[in-house]
């Protein structure tokens, strides 16, 4: 069974193994990854020889795949045959991110759902509260509109408020937009947002780094933050508390080199 193009149904499990694999972080698997190459020569070597490199505690949890490991392979399996424009892309995939690889820690794995064609064209984000006022959904929409016919490409969140504005406008014009979600990519989360993520992959991409079934954590959504800054050119935050993710949002487009608009 072909997992997607570049990557059959083996690389697909040695890669979830990896992903998966209890207390090995995602430097400690960029590292083995340098040392071995990819996961299917990583599992092919012997436990001493990860050691030599993660360090004895982390090298135990690659010893044996998880309890739940044929779960999580089951969903990954299903989500990716349940329709077309589905893939999933390793770290040196052809088809990756470019712009992912420029940052301090990339996702092992992305699932994606639409067009990757999207990626190619120049982005910006918009970002902002989930208790946005009436005049900031309406400046949002009108910002990704605006910018969408200036032939930028919307990155958002998906989320409530400005994220589900900003891509709203985005469609509303002739542009494209990616949402870069905190959930599975077989989630849709505030589930209100079901019908504008279908529109979405029409003319768009859905990107996440979490596995399919994967619920909306709290803890995800931080993460999350770092790939839509990166993905970005710059980055547009409209109505946004002084604690909040659009904050970290623009902070890591700022610090990455890239512009951050308020």
């Amino acid at each position: 069974m072909a997992a997607t193009p570049g990557l059959d149904d083996d690389e697909l499990q040695a890669w979830l193994r990896l992903v998966l694999a209890d207390g090995v972080g995602r430097a400690d698997a960029r590292r083995l990854l340098a040392a071995f190459g990819p996961p299917t020569a990583l599992f092919a070597a012997r436990p001493p020889a990860w050691a030599a490199v993660v360090g004895e505690s982390v090298a135990a949890g690659l010893r044996s795949p998880p309890g739940d490991f044929d779960r999580w392979l089951a969903a990954t399996r299903a989500w990716l045959a349940a329709g077309p424009g589905r893939a999933i892309w390793a770290l040196g995939d052809p088809a990756y991110p470019p712009a992912l690889l420029q940052t301090p820690d990339p996702p092992l794995l992305l699932c994606a759902q639409g067009d990757p064609a999207w990626l190619a064209r120049p982005a910006i984000a918009i970002v902002g509260s989930r208790n946005a006022s009436a005049q900031g959904l309406d400046n949002a929409r009108a910002f990704a509109r605006a910018l969408g016919e200036a032939g930028y490409v919307i990155v958002s969140g998906l989320a409530a408020g400005i994220d589900g504005a900003a891509h709203e406008g985005a469609l509303a014009g002739p542009g494209g937009t990616l949402a870069v979600v905190g959930t599975g990519p077989d989630r849709v989360y505030p589930a209100r947002h079901r019908a504008l993520a279908h529109r979405i992959v029409e003319r768009g991409l859905i990107l996440s780094e979490f596995l399919p079934g994967t619920p909306p954590l709290a803890a995800n959504f931080p993460q999350r933050n770092r790939l839509i800054a990166a993905l970005s050119q710059g980055t547009l935050v409209v109505e946004a508390a002084l604690q909040s993710g659009s904050l970290i949002t623009a902070r890591l487009a700022a610090e990455a080199g890239r512009e951050v608009f308020a």
